[in-house]
């Protein structure tokens, strides 16, 4: 019996050994396909309410627009602040050379040599290489999003059509972990993007506010750029407390400031994120902070700032199938929270998704 037990456990490790290095090899596959899942999670409320008074396919088209328009305001305005702050780094390159001249005679001083280091990486060809990096990421960007928005219209069309199927389904078992995980899942997905949004604005109005308050230029881009990378837990706060503190060392004289500013910054973040957000969220995207910061890692390892986009919610969706059957269930209650008691009814659920 122990024998078997060992045998089957290897198996399920191997499969999921696997699994993980699928995933990260067809990364180009997997990604577009669980970012439009999400994205579809999130637009087919809209679509089903416009469905009710509007033919299906002009819905649809309203939809997408709307999803469209959405995501190109938000990459507008995030090209738009990194740019304002980009090229107010090098109208002031002067003050930045000052206070890295200082910086590394300090070092020197006390022993740490950084000019020959920093001489024989940072060159000509690092900054060509930077570019060409940038230009291929970008161009790749705008590959993913455009097989993310065929998944999405798809998928979109195929959402009453996925439904009736699961419904019929002859193993009703699965039929009904599928229903009902799917369902809780969107629910879940839009209550959590809500929720992050919220968080956002919070804190990009805080920093605006504080940036506004101590004199600290470009107030606006630093608040726009905290709100816009707070959709990435724990990794997003920590950059947007970095930059505007790396400004700051070359904005004010003295270190108590920069100081301060890292502080008052850091203090913002840990307000909103570990007492606001956990009484507006309540009890229903309770997930283990371990498992969230693992999920950013672990997702960014496998598909890179799409993957640090999504984890948290590709990790709500496995949590919440898992409440589905009892064999799994001890894995949504020791990492989550399986929420038994608020599953919908399965009459209807693609509908409510």
């Amino acid at each position: 019996m122990t024998t078997g037990k060992i045998y089957q456990s290897a198996q399920v490790l191997i499969a999921v050994i696997l699994t993980v290095a699928a995933l990260s090899i067809a990364s180009s596959v997997f990604a577009p396909v669980a970012f439009a899942l999400f994205i579809i999670a999130l637009v087919w409320p809209l679509q089903k309410s416009l469905q009710a008074f509007l033919p299906k396919l002009l819905a649809l088209a309203i939809s997408v627009i709307v999803m469209v328009v959405a995501f190109f305001a938000f990459g507008s305005l995030i090209v738009w602040a990194f740019g304002r702050v980009g090229r107010w780094i090098v109208s002031d390159a002067a003050r930045f050379q000052a206070f890295y001249d200082q910086i590394t005679m300090w070092l020197e001083g006390h022993g740490v040599a950084v000019a020959g280091a920093w001489s024989e990486n940072f060159n000509v060809g690092w900054i060509l290489r930077t570019a060409q990096t940038i230009t291929g990421r970008l161009n790749s960007t705008m590959s993913f999003w455009l097989v993310v928005l065929v998944y999405v219209v798809l998928g979109l069309l195929e959402v009453d059509d996925f439904g009736r199927k699961l419904r019929g389904m002859r193993n009703r078992e699965i039929s009904r972990v599928l229903l009902l995980g799917s369902t809780a899942t969107a629910r879940k997905i839009g209550r959590y993007m809500l929720v992050r949004t919220w968080m956002s604005v919070i804190t990009g109005l805080l920093v605006f506010s504080f940036a506004k308050l101590v004199g600290l230029q470009l107030a606006e881009e630093w608040g726009f750029i905290a709100f816009s990378l707070n959709y990435i837990p724990f990794l997003g706060p920590l950059v947007a407390t970095v930059f505007p503190t790396l400004f700051a060392m070359a904005h004010f004289e003295s270190w108590q400031a920069v100081f301060a500013v890292f502080a008052c910054l850091n203090l913002i973040q840990f307000i909103v994120g570990s007492y606001i957000e956990p009484r507006v969220a309540g009890n229903a995207l309770s997930v283990s902070p371990a498992v969230v910061l693992f999920s950013v890692f672990f997702w960014s390892y496998l598909w890179g700032i799409f993957g640090a986009f999504i984890g948290v919610p590709i990790t709500i969706a496995l949590l919440t199938f898992c409440a589905q059957h009892p064999s799994s269930l001890w894995i949504a209650e020791l990492f989550g929270s399986p929420e038994k008691q608020e599953q919908p009814p399965v009459e209807n659920p693609v509908a409510e998704s």
